[in-house]
């Protein structure tokens, strides 16, 4: 049984290191599981993000103090950008549903 659970939480390291870390999404400690960032770096991507928006491409990374070109270029294989959050579509308003007809303007039943 210890065996089994050794290659499950070696598959699960295995594959989180593998799963690229969405700039434009990932929160504090996922960005800080990236080599080569720190608790600093991390809330530097984060507050530029919520101060400029969503990142467009890996490059746009260099506009953040602390990363370079050569940085950048390191981390590649750990980043990705995902696409930007678009607001959702304007929802129309429904129809407006006829409006009821008076009873004294309805045709009168004939029995």
């Amino acid at each position: 049984m210890k065996k089994w659970f050794l290659m499950l939480v070696a598959a699960c390291a295995f594959q989180s290191a593998w799963a690229a870390v969405d700039l434009n999404t990932a929160n504090q400690a996922q960005l800080e599981s990236v080599t080569g960032i720190g608790p600093a770096k991390a809330k530097a991507i984060i507050d530029y993000r919520s101060k400029n928006g969503p990142f467009k491409s890996l490059e746009d990374l260099e506009k953040v103090d602390g990363f370079g070109k050569k940085s950048v270029e390191k981390m590649k294989a750990e980043l990705s950008v995902g696409k930007p959050a678009t607001a959702p579509a304007a929802v129309k308003p429904a129809a407006a549903a006829p409006a009821a007809t008076p009873a004294a303007a309805q045709a009168p039943v004939k029995k």
